[in-house]
């Protein structure tokens, strides 16, 4: 059985939705704790330390270890990156936006720091899918994220109808996202696929100044016209309700 490595952590931080200030989305406690780490595994290094910069972070980067890190890292890579945890240095993991892990590479770093049981230590902060579930009024009971849908067009609106008929059957909110410039494509589908009574949230540009978080049946949709998604980050949030028992 493996033993901790001593004190040493691994902590999942967290990043910037968008520009927004972090103030607001951060508890105060994590600005000093970044700046106690030397080592930072991350997507990209040039956003990373944009990022830390914003956090107010103060040490020499020419002193800062940084991992970049994929989803096709391989078990060998995992072991490195790891490697200062295990010499008992802590380590802090940063994704692109938002929450690394989730819709983000960084499970297997994970997935390994338990296996050497390294402790791992979630830090609070903006997750899109989570606020977007939140903000949507659709249940948040029973929900399943379907990450990117696929992007042929006959596949995409195959898919939607799936969902759609998932979530009348299952009464789960089924929850999806685009890559920003198909964003408006996206819409388009949901709105020809879907029937008019199925509940449609898109939710863009969570926690800043440019929120936009609405929740219509599809009939509506259609009748108000779709809001500008061209490049702006997205979740969409379907929900059909279920036929009551008896009803055909």
């Amino acid at each position: 059985m493996n033993k901790p490595h001593s004190s040493a952590t691994l902590y999942l931080i967290p990043s910037s939705i968008g520009d927004d200030d972090l103030s607001s989305s951060w508890p105060p406690g994590h600005f000093s704790l970044i700046n106690t780490l030397d080592v930072f595994i991350v997507e990209h290094l040039r956003t990373a330390r944009r990022f830390l910069k914003r956090t107010g972070y103060s040490k020499d980067f020419s002193t800062v270890t940084f991992y970049e890190i994929d989803k096709h890292a391989s078990a060998t890579d995992c072991d490195h990156f790891l490697g200062p945890a295990r010499d008992g240095i802590s380590i802090g993991m940063l994704s692109e936006a938002g929450t690394p892990c989730v819709a983000d590479p960084g499970q297997h770093i994970v997935q390994r720091a338990h296996e050497l049981s390294i402790h791992v230590k979630p830090l609070v902060g903006p997750n899109s899918i989570l606020l977007a579930l939140m903000g949507s009024g659709l249940n948040g009971q029973e929900f399943c994220f379907h990450g990117y849908l696929p992007v042929r067009q006959d596949a995409r609106r195959k898919k939607i109808r799936e969902l759609e008929s998932r979530s009348q059957q299952s009464g789960a909110t089924q929850i999806f996202m685009e890559t920003p410039y198909r964003n408006h494509s996206m819409a388009e589908d949901l709105v020809s696929q879907c029937r008019t009574d199925t509940l449609l949230c898109i939710a863009a540009d969570l926690t800043t100044e440019n929120e936009y978080i609405k929740t219509r049946t599809i009939g509506n949709w259609r009748q108000s016209g779709l809001p500008g998604l061209h490049k702006r980050p997205a979740i969409f949030l379907l929900l059909r309700q279920p036929v009551p028992s008896g009803n055909v």
